[in-house]
Parts: structure tokens; C-alpha cells; sequence
């Protein structure tokens, strides 16, 4: 959508504000370079005349030039990310421009004085309390990154990122410090410029966060204990993340810069199953003449023809600067992206606007933010990956016999009444080409924060922040009666669409005082957050637009379903600094949700931390060994609600579209009519807040020099009155499930975080870092009242057979622990058919001998990189582990040749057949035979850069990268991929290993 009118205000805006400048008498010009220890320009450094709004950013060779400097003395303060601030005096005169000498940086790896990003403002690195952690765009992973939540993977400890597989935009798992919650959700709270977005999945893409550009983020903040989230409240009992974009500096000049990545993915690893000859020679020794008649003369390699190498194509533009009083940055990005799977791509277009003048003498702060993005997607049928998998290689893709002609030529198996077989896989290739399944989602976030310092009181100032989050969902779905998976109810033509708008109020007072050398901040505030999301319903259609639901009932375009959240807070912290010795935080949120009856909505939310830096004592203060040392211990409490669109404590009926319709009569053509029913719902008016208790100790370190820096936290999560999702004793007429406050779980962790500059040098230099995390997650409690006769809820559902369960929530255990039967070996070491051990020793194997055993939740999650640079040239590389997970691997566990007749072959994997397992009885499906050890060790990213300067002009430079990702794996895993969130593996989009050629060009 164009906004003509917006265009022409901005320019008005941008024209007056410049104007303004031209009014100063009696100024002159400050102009120098800034240099690194190597002696190398520094781009993008911030000088800024002391006192004033006056400033600039250097361009690509590190100079700067600042107008409009009244004449007379001042002093140049000189800053940048990851060097020590610079301070120089200088004399102005009318008229002229006062050349500075060139100015040099030291780098300071403790950033203490670094303005780190919290909740509600901003805080110096040396006054944090809380378990804060902060990573900026120049430590991002590198290379071709969609979604904003790859740009930190294995950077933090306490994080864990797990995409959903290799699909472009496909969805990640975000747990922080292990999660908190069994039925609720277990996403952070994501905060993007001040807006609390919404994480309420949209339909038509699989990551809203795809929606983000990376390219338009300057930094991201991991909050992680509750000293530091509590004033989050409500939302932030699984963490917080804070997402900061990129802004334009006052007095900055133009700057224009054009990045490009062009990228090719391929198939890293394929599943291992037999060759077509060697299928055939094992159908014909172990098979039965029926089977072996269906043995074919083809030579296919499913997987092979249904991916594909891919391309992708990111281009960014952004322009940046000062008109006048009014800084401001806009950008524009293209991304194209080709998956794997042929026919699956993504197009992404996006934009976005800041603006952030100083106004009324600088008192009030302006933040206006305004991003857009709108994705094209075009999906394809995943059930191509795991049918690629198991279909019979001897097979053609299609063939010329009339049989398959009703099927588009496509080869598929037929019963012994020559009719389709319905319980056989699907020709994968078909499923891909006979589907057309696309949708368009738009997303917009944007607000406007003004701060003003109130003129009656110094050091007082209040915020609001009016803001908003609107995501639009629609797309439509389209497979042919020609296509076997859409046969017998003669295709599929099908629409859907949801509108989700978020909208945010805030407001805030902040008193700041110094006395004596003691500093205190009080702030206390006000939220109010409206969440509707909105989802239209359509019938399910056939391939010409008939109804395919065989009842009566029919919907058109204004049947919809509006589901409002609303939350209502206040809010109030406290920070009091003695002599940057002695730190202390405290906080208190007070939230009421619409999620809960009238009684049950308020929750309170309080949190303590202190911190002592013993390096600010007499004993350390000159000590060179020792650069940082500072101890923290907080404790406080966070609450949990988003149970979803969910209205559990209302007594609802739900109108049955396709059970419980009665036959009343018939119409004019004869055909009966059924009516539909209200089916009363299980609703607990009772239900109210899950909170979690946080306890958090930690050291934050700095020695000889800074060369070592890095923190050690140590934690303890309580969480009671779990929102668990649960059967419950069955009512007449109604559902049988809801949910309850019932039980506790508790994850306790250590974390670790190192970064040591192994060589700093004028040419040379070396940078490693690495970061540990050690959690351990126990349910302490999942009944009202306690049972020895309760094993735990049973979860995790597996493939093959029906209602099969392979893992379990009980009492004492890790949740999502593996419930399997234990397998028997003979003396050589190979599982023995249909054997497992009988654990109650009554001569009877049943469900009752099973036992848990380890979990899908790793016991370490470790992170490391490096950076070094020679020169203009620089290596950087990030690996993430994990050690000590295990996945249930249902790939194999189906991967089964089974010597009995069938009007099918599927194909199996070497491995499985050598073991000596030719059956899925229910046994051995649940046999641990199939839960392996899934630790593994990955190669993020790889990027080799070179700088090659200015070489079109003196104010234009060029830098060139190569980055390889997803390098190597190294596992003991099996399977696919041993990167599988639910600890379930049912076949995996592959994650591509994708080799990237950048050019970032600007002036």
C-alpha cells in the first residue's frame, strides 16, 4: 500500500528542520580522522561535540566533518563500539574549519561504560545486576541469515535456538535457560524498539519472525534472570529478548550504503536406504512371490529428484544521516530464497524508516519507527521428504501405462481390485508438482517514543510509547482430482486468511539524582496491551469449488472467529549506586490478563538483585592483574498466561461442523439435511497464573588487562501451579480435557561465558570466545493430590501403528523423558526380534514394562568462535554443541521389510535391515533399540572478508566476504539431522550447507 501523503510530510518534516540550521551566526567546521591501532581508519565511530547535539559518524576511511559549530572552546568526544572513549580540546573560530589531528582508539574489551539495552532504558554495563547479555552487529553470525534469530545462535549462554529444519522461514525454538512450562508456551518475550510483539503464529508462514530484516538490526539483549525480567512481568517468565534496529546520529553526513549476498545451498546429507539392486535383492531373498511381483525395472533416487541445489539472493539498501536536527535512517531489502525442495521459495520485500530528532533545546527525544515487510511464499508437500525416504526405488516417477493416466502419469500402487491403494505412500515427486500451495502475510511494527525532560525538576522525564504490531495472513491451496493424494475426494480448492493487530500504550516517570557521590533512578509506569486475532472460515472445497464436507451447513466471506487479549500493568523499578561499588535493583509489576475469570487476573511480580564491584575497592582499584571483578545475587518472581487462544475459564460451546449432526428431514431434491450441534466444553473458572521463582548468583570477570573477560551465573527456576493441559474426569455431553493449575517443575543451570584476546597487535590480532550452559529440568509435581497409582501424561506421538507415545511427563524426571520398553541382545550383541525385557518380572509384556529413560533436553549446550584479522583480511567462524540429548529416531524405527503380503514395497535402510528387525510390532517400535544418543558438534558459520578500501573514491569503500554455513556435523546420530526440538525424529527438511559471496559497497 502507497502513502503518497506520508512521503511529502517526511520531506516537509526534514525541509523545515534543515532550514533550522541555517540560521546559526557566528559557527565553523571541525573536521580530522580517527584511527584504530593499526593506525586504520575506523568507520562508523560517533563524534559528537561535548555538551551539544552536535556530531557526526566517520565515513569508510574514518573522517568526519561537523557543521554549524558555534565559535570558541569545546571538547571532541570521540566513541565506538569496542574502544575506549576519546576526549580531545578544541578551539572553534567563525567562519573557519578547525582541522583536529588524527585521533587514535585503544580497544577496551570490558565495554564498562557501553550503554547496554534493559527493559525500559538503558543502563552502563558496570551497573547491570541482572543477567544481562548483550551482542551487536559485530558479532552477528555471518552469512545468509532470514530469520533475526540466527544472528545470536551459540553466541549466548542460556540460550538455546532450534530451527524446525531448512525450509526457507521455517519456525525456530527459542527455550532460555531451559523453559518453564509444560502446556504453556515456552517462547520468550520479544521486545522490537519498545514494542512487546505479538508471538501468536500467522497463518501462511511458519516464523513470524522471518518477517524481520536482520540486515536492520544494530543489536540484541538476552535477559535472563528475573532481576532483569520481572519488570516485563507477565510475558517474561521465559526471558526477554530486546531487539534495537539501526538509527541515524545527529549531525551525521550522508551515508548510502548497498550490501548483496548471493548464496547456493545444497543437500548436506541424504537418509541411507538401499539402491534400487540392492532392494531387489533383498525382495527376492526374503520376500514372497507377491512381493516379488511387485518388484519394478527402474533405478530411482527419490531423494535425489525431489531436492535441488538452491539459490538465494539478499540485497539491502540503506541511507542514513542528519537533515538539519533530524537524524535518520531508511532502508529498503530484497530477498529471494529457493528451498531445498523443488518448488519451495520465499520472496521478501521490506522497509523500514527511523527518525529520531531532539526538539524543544533538546529536551524532548523523539523515536518514531516504522517497519514493513511483505513475504510471498510458495510451500511444498513435506510429505515428499519422508515418502522419498521409504518409496520403492524400483519404480519409475511416471510411466506411459494407461492405468496411471487418471493420475497424471505418475507411477502409483494399485490394489488387487486394480483400484488406488490408499495405505500406500504417495509418489513424492507427484506430491510436489500436483500441489499448488502459496500465501501472502504482511507484517508491520512500528511506534513513536517521546521523552521529555520535564523543565520544573532536573533529572526528571517521562516517556510514552504509542505502538503497534499488525500481521496479515492469507493463502490458498490447490491440488487436482489428477492427483492421488487428493483422489478419492477429487482435488482440493481451499482458502484460508487471519489478521492479527497488536496495539501497545506506555507510559513512564524517571527521577535520576546524584548525591555524593551515590546515584539512584526511580521509575514507575504504566502498560496497556490489546491482542485480536482475527480468523475467517471457509469450507473445504473440492478441485471445482464444491463443498467436500457431505453436511449442509456452508460458510461465506464474513464468517469469522475475533479472539481479544487484553493485559493492563503497572510498573516500578529501582536502581541506588554507592560509589560504583555498591548496586542495588529493585522491581515490582503488578499485571491483570483477560485470559483469566474476574478474581483470578491479577498477578504481582517483584524482584531484588545486588551487585558489589570489587574492583571499585582501594585493594584493586590500580591493580593492572585484575581489569573487572563484580559479584551478583538476585531473586524474584515472573508469571506465565499465554496458554493461547483459549478461553479455558469460560463455560463455551463449540458449533460441530462435522460430528453430532442430526438428519431432520430432506430439501426439494430429496437429499437429507442435517443440522449441527452445541457441544459444551470443559472450562475451569478457577484457573489463574503459573509463576516462577528465579534465584540467580553470578560473577562477572576481567584480568590482565581485559585480554580475559567473561561471567559465570549460577540458577535455580521454580515454577508452580503449572498451566497443564489435561484429561480430567469425563462429563456427560461434554470435552474431556483442559486446563488445570496443577503441578511444579524446577530447572536448575550453570552458565558460562569467556572471551580471551589471544593476540592483539598492529597487524595481527586473535579473538576466541566460547560460552557453556549446564541445565537440568525435574517435574517435582503433577497432581492435585499425590498418586503412586500416576505414571505421568503421556506425550510425544510417534509414526506407525496407532496412539503410540514414545515419551512421558512424570514426577521426578526430566520433562518429555522416553518411556520405552528396554530391548534384549543375544551374545552377539544384536537386538533379538520382538524381545524386551519383562521389568515387572509377571511373565506378561505389556505397556507397565516400560521405563524412562534420558531426554530430549541436552545436558550442555556450548557455544565457540573465534575472529582474527591480518591486515585487511579477517577469519571468523562460530560452532554450537550439544551434549548429552537423545532422539527418539522414527526414521528408523519404520524402516522395517516386512517378509508378509502386501499390495506395497517400502524401501529400508541398511543399518535397520542388519540388525535383524523385520516387524513393527508395538514393541518394537517402543523398543530403546531406536533412542539414540543425539550429542553433536556443528559448524555454524565460516566467513573469510577483506577490506579492499576505497577503491573508486576516497569517501567509498568495498568489502567482499565468503562465508560457508552448516560446514560440517559431526554425530553419532543416525538420522538425518540430529537437531530435532521435540526430541521426535519423523524425517527433517535438511539444513543446507550454503556457500555465500558477499559485496557490501558504501560511501
Amino acid at each position: 500500500m502507497k502513502h503518497h501523503y506520508l512521503a511529502k510530510l517526511l520531506f516537509l518534516l526534514l525541509f523545515v528542520c534543515a532550514g533550522f540550521t541555517s540560521a546559526f551566526a557566528q559557527t565553523g567546521s571541525v573536521s580530522g580522522r580517527v584511527l584504530d591501532e593499526k593506525k586504520e581508519g575506523v568507520p562508523g565511530a560517533t563524534v559528537i561535540i561535548d555538551g551539544s547535539t552536535l556530531g557526526s559518524s566517520t565515513n569508510t576511511d574514518g573522517t568526519y566533518n561537523i557543521q554549524n559549530v558555534p565559535a570558541g572552546p569545546h571538547t571532541l568526544v570521540i566513541s565506538y563500539v569496542g574502544y575506549n572513549t576519546s576526549r580531545q580540546n578544541i578551539n572553534v573560530t567563525a567562519g573557519q574549519n578547525t582541522a583536529v589531528a588524527e585521533i587514535s582508539l585503544a580497544e577496551n574489551t570490558t565495554l564498562l561504560s557501553e550503554a547496554v539495552v534493559v527493559g525500559y532504558g538503558t543502563q552502563r554495563r558496570q551497573d547491570l545486576t541482572g543477567a544481562v547479555e548483550q551482542v551487536t552487529s559485530k558479532q552477528f553470525v555471518k552469512g545468509q541469515v532470514t530469520n533475526p534469530e540466527q544472528l545470536v545462535q551459540g553466541k549466548v549462554a542460556g540460550i538455546q535456538i532450534t530451527t524446525n529444519g531448512g525450509a526457507p522461514g521455517a519456525g525456530s525454538q527459542i527455550l532460555i535457560r531451559g523453559g518453564s512450562s509444560l502446556s504453556a508456551s515456552n517462547q520468550p518475550l520479544i521486545v522490537i524498539d519498545g514494542v512487546p510483539v505479538d508471538n501468536t503464529g500467522i497463518a501462511g508462514t511458519g516464523n513470524p519472525l522471518t518477517l524481520i530484516n536482520p540486515n536492520d538490526i544494530e543489536s540484541i539483549t538476552v535477559l535472563k534472570d528475573a532481576s532483569s525480567t520481572a519488570i516485563y512481568g507477565v510475558r517474561a517468565s521465559n526471558g526477554v529478548i530486546i531487539v534495537t534496529t539501526k538509527k541515524g546520529v545527529q549531525g551525521e553526513e550522508l551515508r548510502v550504503n548497498f550490501a548483496t549476498q548471493q548464496s547456493i545451498a545444497t543437500v548436506a546429507k541424504y537418509v541411507p536406504v538401499l539402491t534400487a539392486d540392492e532392494f531387489r535383492a533383498l525382495v527376492n531373498r526374503a520376500g514372497n512371490d507377491q512381493q516379488k511381483g511387485l518388484l519394478g525395472t527402474a533405478n530411482t533416487d527419490w531423494q535425489k529428484e525431489i531436492y535441488r541445489n538452491a539459490f538465494t539472493s539478499d540485497n539491502n539498501l540503506s541511507v542514513l544521516g542528519s537533515a538539519g536536527k533530524v537524524p535518520f535512517r531508511v532502508s529498503t531489502g530484497y530477498l529471494t530464497q529457493q528451498g531445498l525442495l523443488k518448488n519451495n521459495d520465499l520472496k521478501r520485500y521490506s522497509g523500514s524508516v527511523g527518525i529520531t530528532p531532539m526538539l524543544l533545546n533538546d529536551n524532548l527525544r523523539v523515536d518514531l519507527n516504522v517497519k514493513g515487510t511483505w513475504i510471498d511464499n510458495n510451500f511444498s508437500d513435506q510429505g515428499a521428504v519422508g515418502n522419498a525416504v521409504s518409496f520403492d526405488p524400483t519404480q519409475p516417477i511416471r510411466s506411459d501405462d494407461p492405468k496411471y493416466a487418471p493420475f497424471g502419469g505418475y507411477y502409483e500402487a494399485f490394489g488387487t481390485d486394480g483400484s488406488l491403494n490408499t495405505l500406500s505412500p504417495r509418489n513424492p515427486v507427484s506430491l510436489i508438482n500436483q500441489r499448488r500451495d502459496r500465501s501472502t502475510v504482511k507484517r508491520s511494527i512500528g511506534n513513536v517514543m517521546l521523552d521529555y525532560k520535564l523543565p520544573f525538576l532536573t533529572g526528571l522525564s517521562a516517556n510514552l510509547n504509542l505502538g503497534y504490531d499488525v500481521q496479515r495472513g492469507a493463502g490458498t491451496t490447490f491440488v487436482p482430482t489428477s492427483a492421488a493424494s487428493a483422489f478419492n475426494r477429487q482435488g482440493v480448492n481451499n482458502n484460508y486468511r487471519q489478521d492479527l493487530n497488536n496495539t501497545i500504550l506506555e507510559t513512564y516517570a524517571k527521577y535520576q539524582g546524584d548525591v555524593l557521590g551515590q546515584r539512584f533512578d526511580i521509575l514507575g509506569g504504566y502498560s496497556f496491551q490489546k491482542f485480536q486475532n482475527r480468523q475467517y472460515r471457509f469450507d473445504d472445497r473440492r478441485e471445482d469449488g464444491s463443498v467436500f464436507t457431505p453436511f449442509s451447513r456452508t460458510f461465506d466471506d464474513k464468517d469469522q472467529t475475533l479472539d481479544t487479549r487484553v493485559l493492563l500493568s503497572y510498573y516500578s523499578r529501582a536502581n541506588y549506586n554507592i560509589k560504583d561499588r555498591y548496586l542495588f535493583t529493585g522491581t515490582f509489576r503488578i499485571d491483570q490478563t483477560s485470559n483469566f475469570a474476574k478474581g483470578q487476573r491479577t498477578g504481582y511480580f517483584p524482584s531484588g538483585a545486588f551487585a558489589w564491584r570489587v574492583k571499585g575497592e582501594d585493594f584493586l582499584k590500580s591493580s593492572t592483574a585484575v581489569s573487572d571483578l563484580k559479584l551478583r545475587l538476585g531473586v524474584g518472581q515472573t508469571g506465565q498466561q499465554d496458554i493461547g487462544n483459549n478461553s479455558s475459564y469460560l463455560p463455551v460451546s463449540t458449533l460441530s461442523t462435522n460430528t453430532s449432526q442430526y438428519q431432520f428431514g430432506f430439501d426439494g431434491a430429496g437429499n437429507p439435511l442435517f443440522y449441527p450441534t452445541l457441544r459444551p466444553g470443559f472450562y475451569n473458572p478457577g484457573l489463574t497464573w503459573e509463576t516462577t521463582t528465579t534465584y540467580n548468583a553470578g560473577l562477572d570477570f576481567g584480568f590482565l588487562d581485559s585480554r580475559i573477560t567473561g561471567s559465570v551465573d549460577v540458577y535455580q527456576r521454580d515454577t508452580k501451579d503449572l498451566l497443564f493441559f489435561s484429561n480430567v474426569a469425563a462429563l456427560s455431553n461434554t470435552t474431556n480435557a483442559g486446563f488445570l493449575n496443577v503441578g511444579s517443575l524446577t530447572n536448575k543451570g550453570v552458565e558460562f561465558t569467556t572471551n580471551l584476546e589471544a593476540v592483539r597487535g598492529e597487524k595481527f590480532g586473535l579473538t576466541l570466545n566460547a560460552n557453556a550452559t549446564f541445565n537440568r529440568n525435574r517435574i517435582t509435581k503433577l497432581t492435585i493430590v499425590d498418586s503412586p497409582d500416576f505414571i505421568g501424561q503421556e506425550t510425544g506421538g510417534i509414526a506407525g501403528g496407532v496412539g503410540n507415545n514414545a515419551q512421558i511427563n512424570s514426577v521426578g524426571y526430566a520433562a518429555g523423558s522416553f518411556y520405552l520398553y528396554k530391548q534384549l541382545y543375544n551374545s552377539e550383541g544384536r537386538p533379538i526380534q520382538n524381545a524386551v525385557a519383562d521389568l515387572k518380572a509377571d511373565g506378561t509384556i505389556n505397556g507397565s514394562d516400560r521405563y524412562r529413560y534420558k531426554s530430549s533436553r541436552p545436558d550442555a549446550v556450548l557455544g565457540f568462535g573465534a575472529n582474527t584479522t591480518y591486515g585487511k583480511a579477517s577469519l571468523a567462524f562460530t560452532m554450537r554443541s550439544n551434549i548429552g540429548q537423545y532422539v527418539y529416531n522414527n526414521v528408523r524405527s519404520q524402516s522395517a521389510f516386512t517378509p508378509n503380503a502386501t499390495n506395497f514395497l517400502n524401501n529400508v535402510s541398511d543399518e535397520q535391515l542388519s540388525s535383524g528387525f523385520n516387524s513393527t510390532a508395538t514393541q518394537v517400535l517402543l523398543s530403546d533399540y531406536f533412542l539414540e544418543n543425539a550429542s553433536f558438534l556443528r559448524m555454524e558459520n565460516v566467513t573469510l572478508g577483506y577490506n579492499i578500501g576505497n577503491a573508486l573514491s576516497e569517501k567509498a569503500n568495498i568489502n567482499v566476504s565468503f562465508a560457508v554455513q552448516n560446514l560440517f556435523l559431526i554425530t553419532k546420530y543416525k538420522g538425518l539431522d540430529p537437531e530435532v526440538s521435540s526430541g521426535i525424529d519423523n524425517t527433517i527438511y535438511p539444513r543446507p550447507r550454503t556457500y555465500t559471496l558477499g559485496l557490501n559497497f558504501g560511501f
